[in-house]
C-alpha cells in the first residue's frame, strides 16, 4: 500500500464470509437467515455492513441468506440503486413493507413479503427453522409480517452468534481498523492542539471531527466526546458550549467510522494542575490499563483479563466509580460481542480486536476513561495505537 491508498475490504470477502455464516446455519440446522439492518446510530447498519458492505441510510434493510447460494437483499424504493451500486449483493428487491405509507414510486417494482418468499423460496413451507439477526431493532409490524409470512417455523435469536463468526478478523479487515485507529489518532493531535482555556467543549470536538474526515472516516461510531469540568461525571457525555477553564479535567473519547469498522481511543487530559486527587485517578487507571494488556493472550476467558484490571482501580479504593464491562470487541460495531464482562464466559482468540476501557465515573471531581485497542494474536496482544497515558496542556 503506498502513502496515498488507504485499505477496504475486497469485494472477493464477501462469499467467504456468507459461506463462514451458512456453515453456523448448518450446525444451526437453520434453512434461512434474516439479517435486519437500519441507519441507527452505533449498531444499527452492522448486519447490512459487514454481510453486503451497505452503509444503511434513511430505509431500512435485510439481508435473506440461504444454506446455499448468495443472499438477496430486501430495502426500500429509494435504497434499491443505491445498494446496487454500493453494495455487495446483485439480488436487490423492493419490500413493500418498507415502503412509505403516504409516498407514491409509479416507476418501482415494489412486492410484498409473501410475493418475494413465493419467487425465491418455492418450497417455502419446508422452511421450518429460521435465524433472525437484529431482532430487537426491527418495528412490530415488519417482524409479524416475517412471522406471518412463514408461520410453521420457528425463529431463533442469532445475533449473538452472527457476532461470534465475525468476531476473528481476516487481514483485510485487521488493516482497515489499523487505518481506523490512525485516523483517531490524528483526531486526538487535532483535540490537544485546540484545546485550551476558553475554547469550548464544541469548538474542540469540531476540530477532531474535521481532522478525522480529511483522514478519510466516514462518520463516527459514537458521537466525539469532548467533555470538561463538571461535564465529565456521566458515563455518556455530549459536548456543550461550555468553555473549559483552568485546572479543568478535560474527557476526550474519539471512534471514528472508516469503511464501516471502529476505533475508540479514550484519554483525560490535564490542563493546568487540576489536582492530587485526579492525577491520582490517572495513574490509577494508567495501571488498570497496563494490567490488562499484560493478561491478554488467546485461550483465557477475557472476564479474567478485566478483572485484573478491576481489581487495581479496587485496590485504589475507587472501585465503585468502575461502572461497566471494560473490554469488548470491536468491529463493525464500535463495541460489539463479545463483551468481555465478569458474566461472560467468552474466551480471547487470535485476530479478535478488543478495546480495553477502563472507567471511573460519577466521582466529586467528575469522571474519565482510559481506552486503547489492541490486536490478539497467538501469543499475546499487539497495542494498535501508542497514544500517552498522560496529556497535559
Amino acid at each position: 500500500m503506498n502513502k496515498d491508498s488507504k485499505p477496504s475490504i475486497p469485494i472477493e470477502e464477501y462469499p467467504i464470509r456468507w459461506a463462514r455464516v451458512q456453515q453456523m446455519m448448518r450446525l444451526e440446522n437453520l434453512d434461512l437467515l434474516v439479517a435486519y439492518a437500519d441507519d441507527r446510530a452505533v449498531f444499527g447498519a452492522a448486519h447490512a455492513r459487514w454481510l453486503a458492505n451497505f452503509p444503511v441510510h434513511f430505509e431500512p434493510v435485510c439481508v435473506l441468506l440461504f444454506r446455499e447460494g448468495a443472499p438477496i437483499m430486501l430495502c426500500g424504493p429509494e435504497t434499491r440503486e443505491y445498494a446496487l451500486l454500493a453494495g455487495r449483493i446483485a439480488d436487490v428487491r423492493i419490500l413493500g413493507e418498507f415502503c412509505h405509507a403516504n409516498e407514491d414510486y409509479p416507476h418501482s417494482r415494489i412486492q410484498s413479503l409473501a410475493e418475494i418468499v413465493a419467487e425465491v423460496i418455492p418450497h417455502a413451507s419446508r422452511v421450518k427453522r429460521i435465524g433472525l439477526a437484529a431482532r430487537g431493532l426491527m418495528s412490530a409490524d415488519v417482524l409479524a409480517t416475517f412471522e406471518a409470512s412463514f408461520r410453521q417455523a420457528e425463529w431463533v435469536d442469532v445475533e449473538n452468534a452472527i457476532c461470534d463468526v465475525r468476531a476473528q478478523k481476516s487481514p483485510a479487515e485487521l488493516a482497515v481498523i489499523r487505518y481506523a485507529y490512525r485516523i483517531a489518532e490524528a483526531g486526538l493531535a487535532a483535540a490537544l492542539e485546540t484545546i485550551r482555556v476558553g475554547a469550548t467543549e464544541r469548538e474542540v470536538a469540531a476540530e477532531v471531527d474535521s481532522a478525522m474526515r480529511r483522514m478519510g472516516a466516514e462518520g463516527t461510531g459514537i458521537d466525539t466526546i469532548v467533555a470538561c469540568g463538571p461535564n465529565t461525571r456521566p458515563i455518556l457525555a455530549r459536548s456543550t458550549f461550555r468553555a473549559i477553564h483552568a485546572d479543568d479535567l478535560v474527557l476526550l473519547t474519539i471512534a471514528p467510522r472508516y469503511e464501516g469498522y471502529h476505533s475508540a481511543i479514550g484519554r483525560p487530559v490535564l490542563v493546568g494542575n487540576p489536582g492530587r486527587e485526579i492525577r491520582n485517578a490517572v495513574e490509577v487507571a494508567w495501571r488498570a490499563q497496563e494490567a490488562c494488556f499484560k493478561a491478554m493472550r488467546p485461550g483465557v476467558e477475557g472476564r479474567s483479563v478485566e478483572a485484573a484490571g478491576r481489581r487495581v482501580v479496587e485496590e485504589a479504593g475507587l472501585g465503585r466509580h468502575f461502572l461497566y464491562s471494560g473490554i469488548h470487541s470491536v468491529g463493525v460495531i464500535e463495541f460489539e460481542p463479545p463483551i468481555f464482562g465478569p458474566s461472560s464466559p467468552a474466551v480471547f482468540k487470535p485476530d479478535m480486536v478488543v478495546s480495553c476501557d477502563i472507567p471511573l465515573f460519577d466521582t466529586p471531581w467528575g469522571g474519565l476513561r482510559m481506552e486503547d485497542g489492541f490486536v490478539i494474536t497467538e501469543t499475546g496482544a499487539e497495542r494498535i495505537n501508542h497514544t500517552p497515558y498522560l496529556l497535559e496542556r
